[in-house]
């Protein structure tokens, strides 16, 4: 059930940054997940863009661009290492994409929103954190 979505001023990535980052940063929500890399898991991280209007985004100092990435993942489904592994990750995949340089990752705040067990419903039926985990090895192969 990953969802990530990158908030950032229109204009503000490059051309072929718009046009790769949604599937760039989907793969590397799943990567640090640990999901297995299928058709089925792959359709099941859906990645927004949301591009904000020129003048709706600024702070108190300048109005250079800023991003804001959430990802909204299964509650236990994030060590400490794969969150620290997966803001780094996003961090450089949405500055590349931005065109910056490392120096400007402040300019990338990235949140991780943990789904409370019970609370995500998807077909129809609500999906706990073990039956994704099962599924995945099957997925593997590895059960």
């Amino acid at each position: 059930m990953p969802m990530i979505r990158l908030t950032a001023p229109a204009g503000a990535l490059t051309e072929q940054g718009r046009s790769s980052i949604q599937r760039d940063l989907a793969a590397v929500l799943l990567r640090w997940e640990g999901a297995p890399d299928t058709a089925f898991f792959r359709a099941q991280a859906w990645s927004y863009l949301v591009e904000l209007p020129e003048g709706a985004q600024s702070t108190a100092e300048d109005d250079a661009p800023r991003f804001l990435v959430e990802v909204t993942v299964p509650q236990g489904a994030l060590s400490e290492r794969r969150k620290a592994g997966l803001v780094e990750e996003v961090t450089k995949t949405v500055l590349s994409a931005a065109g910056l340089a490392p120096d400007d990752a402040l300019r990338v705040w990235v949140l991780v929103h943990e789904q409370p067990e019970g609370t995500w419903g998807a077909g129809g039926s609500v999906i706990r954190y073990a039956d994704l985990v099962a599924l995945a090895k099957g997925e593997r192969g590895d059960v």
